[in-house]
C-alpha cells in the first residue's frame, strides 16, 4: 500500500467511526433528556402519595447538577444518573460479540453510557467526602437509539434484547423505578468490628469538626455483581 493509499484509509476509517460514534452521542444525550423528564415526573407523581405522610426531609426531590448529571433524593438515599461524554467500546469478553446483531455490524458495539450512583443522603448533607456510593446501573445506548442496561435488579436479559429494544419514556421510567427500589431496600449495614476496633487522632477531629469518617451502605463489605 502506498502512503497516499495509507492516508486515504486512515482519513475514511476516521469519517466512518467519527460519523458513527457522533449518532450514538446523540442518541444518548437524546436518552439523558428522557431520563430527566422521568425523574422530574416520579417527583410530582411521588410527592403525591406520600407528602404529608412522610417527614419533609424524606420527600422525594429531583435536581440538575449540571449538563451530564441529575439526582434523585428520596428518603435517605440520593441517586445520581450521570452521562458520560465520551462513547465506549466493550473488551473481547463481553456478551455483546456473541450477538448476531453486533456481528452483522460492528460498529454497532459502540455505546454511550448512563451510569446510576447510590449514595447516603447525608454524605452530601454533612459533606463526608469520603463517603463511598455504589454503582447499581448503568444503560449503554448506541449508534440505533438501541439498549441494553446491566445492573442490581435489572432484566435478566442484558444483551439478549440488544437488537430490538429501543429507548423511550416507559422503559427508561421502569429501569429507574428498579434502581430506586433496590436502593431503598438496600439498607446501611454495620461495619464489621475488627475494620473500626481503632480510629486515629486525626480521624476523630475530622469526624468531630465535619463528620467525616468514611460511611457507605457496605463500607467493608464485599459488593459484588450478585448482591441482591
Amino acid at each position: 500500500m502506498t502512503d497516499k493509499e495509507t492516508r486515504a484509509s486512515i482519513l475514511e476509517a476516521l469519517i466512518i467511526k467519527s460519523t458513527e460514534k457522533q449518532k450514538v452521542y446523540q442518541n444518548t444525550k437524546k436518552t439523558f433528556t428522557i431520563l430527566k423528564k422521568v425523574l422530574k415526573q416520579l417527583e410530582t407523581d411521588y410527592l403525591k402519595v406520600v407528602k404529608g405522610k412522610v417527614p419533609t426531609p424524606v420527600l422525594p426531590v429531583f435536581k440538575e447538577r449540571g449538563p451530564f448529571d441529575v439526582e434523585f433524593k428520596i428518603g435517605g438515599d440520593v441517586l445520581i444518573f450521570s452521562m458520560h461524554s465520551n462513547v465506549f467500546e466493550f473488551d473481547d469478553n463481553h456478551p455483546v460479540w456473541k450477538t448476531k446483531y453486533v456481528d452483522e455490524d460492528p460498529m454497532r458495539s459502540y455505546c454511550g453510557t448512563i451510569n446510576i450512583y447510590n449514595f447516603l443522603a447525608d454524605s452530601f448533607k454533612y459533606n463526608r467526602n469520603n463517603d463511598v456510593g455504589y454503582l447499581i446501573a448503568r444503560i449503554f445506548v448506541n449508534k440505533d437509539n438501541h439498549f441494553f442496561v446491566e445492573g442490581k435488579n435489572q432484566t435478566e436479559e442484558t444483551v439478549k434484547d440488544f437488537a430490538i429494544d429501543t429507548v423511550s419514556p416507559g422503559v427508561v421510567r421502569q429501569i429507574v423505578e428498579t434502581a430506586i427500589q433496590f436502593s431503598i431496600e438496600f439498607d446501611l449495614l454495620v461495619p464489621a468490628y475488627e475494620q473500626i476496633k481503632v480510629a486515629t487522632v486525626d480521624q476523630m477531629k475530622q469526624k468531630i469538626n465535619h463528620s467525616k469518617i468514611a460511611t457507605g451502605k457496605r463500607l467493608g463489605f464485599t459488593f459484588s455483581a450478585d448482591d441482591v
